[in-house]
């Protein structure tokens, strides 16, 4: 069955960078778009970045590029989410997805930036 598994959620400091990993297993990773996504509570759940099978096209929420870098290890069956300068705003609860043809969540790790 299917599963993603993220990781590297934490509580930083404003300016800080983390980097989150989603570990996909259970479907045809190689063949499948991702992406992230935030939510936080009380609110819709929004679009982060999203990574197309290969060639790997990137797509970003407009006011996030240039912060969040989105990429691929195929042999690790992974994605990644790098994020620098954090700011509170950033606070959430961020979810990988598999997206197309394959959809599947994960169920989120948790980032909070705050001073």
């Amino acid at each position: 069955q299917a599963q993603l598994v993220e990781s590297g959620g934490g509580l930083v400091q404003p300016g800080d960078s983390l980097t989150l990993t989603c570990v996909a297993s259970g479907f045809d990773f190689s063949r499948n778009a991702m992406a992230w996504y935030r939510q936080v509570p009380g609110k819709d759940r929004e679009f982060v970045a999203s990574i197309s099978r290969p060639p790997d096209d990137l797509i970003y929420e407009p006011t996030l590029k240039g912060r969040f870098t989105i990429s691929r290890d195929l042999e690790k069956k992974s994605i990644y989410l790098q994020m620098n300068n954090l700011q509170p705003n950033d606070t959430a609860t961020y979810y990988c997805r598999a997206s197309w043809p394959f959809s599947y969540w994960g169920q989120g790790t948790q980032v909070s930036v705050s001073s």
